[in-house]
């Protein structure tokens, strides 16, 4: 019987295989940061252990980096306290760092992908939950916890049990104004976030080959957010482009073997998947989340939905609560919802083509009155080509705030955080009560849709800005 994609990059990693336990995997990559490592190497250091391959092993600062006046002292003592420990521990254990003022530096699932290092048939670990944002490449990548860490810079492996295979087919063109977040967001309130549990799921179909590889990233990112082991998509020419060239990619004869290899990594035609799922690309639509989950979202077009319109108990216990956290009213058009905040940025969508999507969106226009918006390039390459590019003045002329690479504002653990009741458009992936900080409200978006709520100050897509007609960028 044929193999999907995710077994044959499994199969070629197992170490050890034995009945009735876990197997053994080999660990390609291992990605660090400086919220889930330091018990990690405070376990290593009492073992008397040192890293097992730090020529696999690669580290940045992202969540708790400020994104403002990055060459002061940091403000907040548990950040100054996290970044310092991360510091010490890679400057002791000859791990390779990209730190606060670096050019490498960003978001560490920015920074894998364009220095190379992300490869199709290759296992990706971090302890941060969207590492399955590299299985764009077809590498079998996921988040792993603070123990799994130090057994994997111990012995560069991971005892894992086997996981079920989804594969998710999306047939067809996207409308346009619809990009991959619009996707992911619809393919995760169809199968719910639990509709992915223990499973790896591979996204595949005429509508995802046509992605740009910063589109599948997007995808693939928010595979957890169903649920999902992790996500991943087969590579090819897209992917053979993107990589060529890149600091750590293959070079010469190397490159040939490797692309001859990756070119295998796709799914028999005879393989079985434990779960299908259909979508046509042509019924999708810009989309938002208007509950505290990135299951409970809807086209922008609809209203906010009625508790009692859902069939199970607890889905309607569910939406009942989102609703008054949200502060929403069942009915409620979405596009009637006001925001105080819009934040373009994360490792969802914080890299070159988003900015560019959002810039196209605000250019010529205006941050409308009583709304901050932030933008967060993904990393400081990301920065350095979006201000070559000119669209950081198109940022600023526009009223937006232009910022230091970082985790910013996806999650309260640096000082861009929402006040409680207020409430953002964000191109992040996790709209959790408090995510954004305590009290604040969270609807996920695109770069597009975020940038036309920015200009009209409530929840909108680029088609609701009368001034001009908005074209997509390539791969938004």
């Amino acid at each position: 019987m044929g193999r999907t994609l995710a077994e044959k990059v499994w199969d070629d990693h197992v170490v050890r295989h034995a009945e009735g336990e876990p197997d053994l995997l080999f660990i390609d990559l291992h990605l660090l940061h400086e919220v889930t490592s330091p018990q990690a190497f405070d376990g290593l250091r009492k073992a008397g252990r040192t890293v097992r391959r730090t020529d696999l092993t690669l580290a940045t600062e992202d969540h708790n980096t400020p994104t403002l006046d990055i060459d002061k002292p940091i403000a907040d003592p548990v950040s100054r306290a996290q970044l310092e420990t991360l510091r010490k521990n890679c400057a002791e254990f000859g791990v390779r760092l990209h730190p606060l003022g670096d050019v490498e530096q960003g978001v560490v699932h920015v920074v894998g992908p364009q220095l190379g290092l992300t490869q199709p048939g290759t296992t990706v670990v971090c302890g941060d939950s969207h590492t399955s944002t590299h299985g764009a490449f077809g590498a079998l990548a996921f988040g792993i916890g603070t123990s799994q860490v130090e057994h994997v810079l111990a012995t560069q492996t991971l005892p894992l049990a086997p996981f079920r295979t989804m594969a998710i087919t999306v047939e067809g063109e996207l409308p346009d104004g619809v990009t991959a977040k619009d996707l992911i967001l619809a393919i995760i309130a169809k199968i719910g976030t639990g509709g992915g549990q223990g499973y790896v799921i591979e996204y595949r179909g005429s509508a995802i080959e046509k992605l740009s590889m910063e589109a599948r990233m997007t995808v693939c990112n928010m595979s957890i957010e169903a649920g999902a082991r992790a996500g991943m998509i087969a590579p090819d020419e897209t992917t053979f482009a993107y990589l060529e060239g890149r600091p750590h990619a293959p070079q010469g004869a190397d490159w040939d073997a490797a692309v001859a290899y990756w070119r295998t990594l796709r799914s028999d035609d005879d393989a079985v998947f434990d779960r299908e799922v259909v979508i046509d690309a042509a019924e999708l639509a810009p989309f938002v989340t208007w509950g505290t989950n990135p299951g409970q979202g809807l086209p922008l077009s609809e209203s906010v939905p009625d508790p009692a319109s859902f069939e199970d108990a607890s889905e309607q216990l569910a939406a009942e609560k989102a609703l008054e956290y949200m502060g929403l009213t069942a009915g409620q058009p979405l596009r009637d919802i006001a925001v105080d905040t819009v934040f373009v940025g994360s490792c969802t969508n914080g890299r070159i083509e988003d900015l560019r999507s959002a810039a196209s969106v605000l250019s010529g226009r205006s941050v409308a009155d009583g709304v901050r918006m932030l933008v967060v390039p993904g990393s400081v390459r990301v920065a350095l080509q979006a201000v070559e590019e000119g669209l950081d003045k198109v940022f600023t002329a526009a009223g937006a705030e232009w910022r230091h690479a970082g985790c910013s504002m996806c999650l309260g653990m640096n000082p861009d955080q929402l006040a409680p009741g207020e409430r953002s458009a964000s191109t992040s992936n996790r709209n959790f009560e408090g995510r954004q900080g305590k009290g604040g409200r969270t609807h996920l978006v695109s770069p597009q849709v975020a940038a036309a709520t920015a200009v009209l100050g409530h929840l909108a897509s680029p088609a609701d800005l009368s001034d001009a007609a908005v074209s997509t960028p390539v791969g938004a």
